[in-house]
């Protein structure tokens, strides 16, 4: 790469015409191309994003500019953050914007999520409002969030469905390493359910690390974030682990980065923004007049059926799929899409519960899922708490000596 570098200045490309005309939901001021050409994207189009840089690359910069970027271009009633900061230092300046950006679960006060179980608990919070979000768009008809926000604001919604304004959700999560290696698959899950599914009803991802290793950035994520940065890092494996190519490894750091989206790959100066600028930003946010709290839906409701059955996180229609499929015998994802009216990623996390819940077995190819509960008597005993599992020995037991004779008459 080039080694002679101009320093991009955030101001600069927010006051240029073509960000200010960006035809974009949310546009990201990405910086300058070699040819000296303001770069802007729009993260609803990517519709995630995933970036990676070590330390002294640019990484943190770029990620306030993309912030600020966004605010500057998006009321209030139109953006909202959640913020997952597990380092507690990287997003911390941005909790000024509490009345105004930020949306939290209800019973959470503190506009940065700091906690690891915290952090898990709102990526589930996060599905459940894309779901709840889902569930409008059906009743009015539509199938984007601009096609329901426009009907919205036209007064064609009926009263008493629950209709709401959408604004556009972006989750920012810095440092996604810090999750990964003390969550794990809790939050690889929601992760990928959110960026297979969230985009049609406005929620996007960008996810930042430090350190792409691959279990960071596991294959799973990797398969749904198309659109990826990456900063200098140490190595080529490094850059391979991001961007699927070397290249990353020779860029000469302080906001150089390239940039992919599917298989192109573009390399920019990144704009700068200084800590003090993203500070005047926030104030003067702060203080306007504050708006009405956008809340997420609370997962305490679910708590009781959870700890019975030793479920992580029970979906509202767990008990109902429960009993379809006890009935019909048959461990089927499709089974459940047609009888809830729900979608595929729903109704498989939904079946993923009913394993963890001992009611279906292991996932079997393509094949139906082995249902492990009898009947209906049975299932409604299980969901009131009670353990099956002395009942079951005994059974285990006797047919044990059946299978013992029959296999000594096989022989």
């Amino acid at each position: 790469p080039n080694r002679n570098r101009e320093l991009v200045r955030l101001r600069g490309v927010l006051g240029t015409k073509k960000f200010r005309d960006a035809d974009m939901d949310l546009p990201i001021a990405m910086g300058k191309s070699i040819e000296g050409e303001v770069f802007i994207e729009d993260l609803a189009t990517m519709p995630h994003l995933l970036i990676a840089g070590a330390t002294g690359s640019g990484k943190s910069v770029g990620l306030n500019a993309m912030l600020t970027g966004l605010l500057y271009s998006r009321h209030p009633d139109d953006l909202k953050f959640v913020l997952i900061d597990p380092k507690k230092i990287e997003l911390r300046q941005y909790a000024l914007l509490a009345d105004h950006y930020i949306a939290l679960p209800e019973d959470e006060d503190d506009p940065v999520i700091t906690d690891f179980e915290k952090a898990q608990e709102v990526f589930q919070s996060c599905e459940k409002e894309m779901e709840e979000r889902y569930d409008l768009l059906a009743k009015a008809g539509v199938r984007s969030i601009s096609g329901y926000n426009e009907k919205f604001d036209a007064g064609e919604l009926p009263d008493g469905d629950g209709h709401r304004r959408m604004p556009f959700l972006v989750v920012i999560v810095d440092e996604l390493a810090d999750l990964m290696m003390t969550a794990g698959k809790e939050i690889e899950g929601p992760i990928a359910r959110l960026a297979q599914m969230a985009r049609a009803v406005g929620i996007h991802l960008v996810l930042a690390t430090q350190r792409p290793s691959v279990d960071v950035i596991t294959g799973i994520i990797k398969a749904n974030f198309p659109s990826r940065i990456a900063y200098q890092v140490a190595s080529r494996v490094d850059s391979r682990t991001i961007l699927d190519q070397g290249g990353a490894e020779g860029l000469v750091g302080n906001g150089d980065l390239l940039y992919m989206h599917g298989s192109a790959l573009k390399r920019l100066q990144g704009p700068f923004v200084s800590v003090d600028e993203v500070d005047r930003v926030t104030e003067s946010i702060a203080e306007q007049d504050p708006r009405e709290a956008y809340r997420l839906p609370s997962l305490e409701d679910e708590g009781e059926l959870d700890t019975l059955l030793g479920v992580d996180e029970t979906d509202e229609l767990f008990e109902e799929a429960a009993r379809i499929i006890v009935r019909r015998q048959r461990g089927s994802v499709s089974l459940l899409q047609r009888k809830l009216s729900v979608g595929y990623t729903r109704a498989a996390r939904i079946v993923d519960q009913l394993e963890e819940a001992g009611i279906v077995g292991s996932f079997a190819g393509t094949k139906a899922r082995e249902v492990m509960v009898d009947d209906e008597e049975e299932l409604e005993r299980l969901l009131a708490g009670e353990d099956l599992s002395e009942s079951g020995e005994d059974a285990d037991d006797d047919d044990g000596a059946d299978d013992g004779e029959a296999a000594e008459g096989d022989s």
